[in-house]
């Protein structure tokens, strides 16, 4: 597996050509590794891009133009190889072109280009998504970055926090259905922050990922025992967001997304799928957001 590496006096980061996958984020002033390590006993992922859909499609299928298309859960992206474009000391640049293979399952041509820049104890990680065909093309996109919590010795994962903007002291989230893998919509559940956190509890993932609508959360992070923040993501304007692990596993997951999984039954055409991102013949999409390690 081909990978480029990158690096500055705070932190050296690693990503795989194969998913374009962040797979590495060193903090080397701390002396730790901040991503999770794709233990297979857990996770085999680190941090996957999520494309062309985020989640799943109910009955893991969609209809577009009176097609029928099955889908996987989040998308085929992140199992191809994608092409470095360019790239220099701070900054690498990844590709993925539309193929016969992706249009069995994704009727669309696109460029899909992911690039990662570091600044610091900034990393910036950019989509670029163009509609290189004749049809309107319709996507969700997402980040799915875990990071080790804990990562300190002799403490465990219920001594850890996260943290939210300075102004939130209540989120509303849903959860998904485990059968479907798809958005339960008519229960939605609060959630009571202390000093804008709240524990991370041991059983808190067991119906799945906590899913944040409606563009609360431009920032979270993870914290230490003691409250201070060792690693967060910042995403302004990011209308979902989602917070997931593997119940026992010793990671969470902090995933901005553009665009989620349906809506329980949901069996319409993918242009009326709630939140879909549009694009026109020849237009580009363009977002970013950003990891800082403390």
């Amino acid at each position: 597996m081909g990978t480029y590496t990158m690096e500055n006096e705070k932190i050296k980061v690693t990503i795989a050509n194969h998913g374009a996958e962040l797979i590495g984020i060193y903090d080397k002033e701390n002396e730790r590794e901040v991503m999770w390590q794709a233990d297979p006993a857990f996770w085999s992922r680190h941090a996957p891009v999520l494309f062309p859909n985020v989640g799943q499609h109910y009955d893991k299928k969609y209809l577009y133009q009176g097609q029928t298309y099955p889908a996987g859960q989040h998308g085929f992206a992140r199992d191809m190889e994608f092409v470095v474009v360019s790239a220099d000391e701070t900054t690498v640049t990844h590709q993925l072109r539309s193929n016969e293979e992706t249009k069995k399952v994704y009727p669309f041509d696109f460029e899909l280009e992911i690039t990662h820049s570091i600044n610091k104890g900034h990393l910036t990680v950019g989509w670029k998504v163009k509609n290189a065909g004749e049809n309107t093309m319709y996507f969700t996109i997402g980040g799915h970055p875990a990071f080790n919590v804990p990562v300190r010795p002799d403490t465990k994962l219920g001594d850890y926090y996260i943290q939210f903007a300075d102004d939130q002291d209540t989120l509303t989230y849903i959860l998904l259905d485990t059968e479907s893998g798809t958005a339960i919509t008519d229960v939605r559940y609060e959630l009571e922050l202390t000093d804008h956190k709240f524990k991370i509890e041991e059983d808190m993932f067991d119906k799945d990922a906590l899913v944040f609508d409606d563009t609360q959360i431009g920032w979270a992070a993870l914290t230490m025992p003691d409250g201070s923040p060792y690693v967060g993501i910042k995403c302004d304007g990011f209308p979902n967001f989602g917070i997931w692990s593997k119940p026992g596993a010793p990671y969470v997951c902090l995933e901005p997304w553009c665009g989620r999984c349906d809506n329980r039954g949901f069996d319409k055409d993918i242009s009326e799928k709630n939140g879909i991102n549009v694009l026109k013949k020849g237009e580009t999409w363009e977002r970013s957001y950003e990891i800082v390690v403390f």
